[in-house]
Parts: C-alpha cells; structure tokens; sequence
C-alpha cells in the first residue's frame, strides 16, 4: 500500500538542465605524447592528488582509463618510498569538538616555583652509586 501513495506524489520528474554542457577534459598524457608517468616526477603527480592527499578521480582530472591507472600506480610507489605523504596533516579544530566536555568545569592548577624545588629536591644532595660518593651532576645513568 505504501508503494501506491509513493507513485501518486511523485508521478513525473523534474527533466534535468540539459541545456549546459562541461567540456570534457582532455589527458595531458596522451596530448603532450608522455608514454611513461614516472614516479620520481612529485611536481606532476601532485597535480592528481587532492589536498587531503587522495587520488583524484579520473572524470575529475581528465586522465584516459590507461593512463589513470599508470598516475595510480606511481602515486602509490612514491608514497611508498616516502616521496609523497599518504595524507596530509589537518591542524585545525572544529568548536564545540566532542574533547572539551569538561575541561572548563575544573582546571588543573599550575605548581608554583617553591613546589617545583621541593619535588625535585636539593641538587646539592649527594648520591651513594657503588659505594661510591658523587655529585648528581656528575652522575651517569648506567643501563640495567
């Protein structure tokens, strides 16, 4: 039944905007007569990635089926040997971002000068290493 009131308020589409067509990129691989897309090339192939280090898709860059998959490839084996990032780092915060919940409630205080000397204590203390008396300053941290 539900399928009937469905058909009776949508019966006919809206017809799409036909009238503006895009013109179709063209593979600057195939026009420039490039038989080989290198990986060692960053400067081109960053032309195929997004921002957020993605690859952008063949209607989107224009690249022929053959070709696409070549850019893939070295994309791929560039960022394998480190040529390229994966992904690139986002630094900024969205507000209202789900860590602050609670921050604001209680803030943590920040420990004075004086507890600052108490907790490390003296630096003039001296230190027994084997039987032997010496400066912490002069002191090495040996490995167990």
């Amino acid at each position: 039944m539900a399928r009937n009131n469905d058909r009776e308020r949508s019966s006919r589409r809206a017809p799409k905007d036909t009238g503006r067509r895009t013109k179709k990129k063209v593979c600057i691989f195939c026009k420039d007569h490039i038989d080989y897309v290198d990986y060692k090339e960053v400067n081109l192939l960053r032309k195929f990635m997004s921002d957020r280090g993605k690859i952008r898709a063949r209607r989107v860059s224009g690249n022929c089926a053959q070709h696409q998959r070549e850019v893939a490839v070295a994309i791929k084996t560039a960022r394998e040997l480190a040529l390229l990032p994966y992904t690139q780092r986002t630094t900024s915060e969205r507000p209202g971002s789900r860590g602050a919940r609670s921050r604001a409630a209680a803030p943590a205080a920040a420990p004075s000068a004086g507890d600052v000397s108490e907790e490390r204590g003296d630096l003039d203390e001296r230190v027994e290493l084997d039987g032997v008396d010496a400066d912490l300053d002069d002191a090495e941290v040996v490995g167990a």
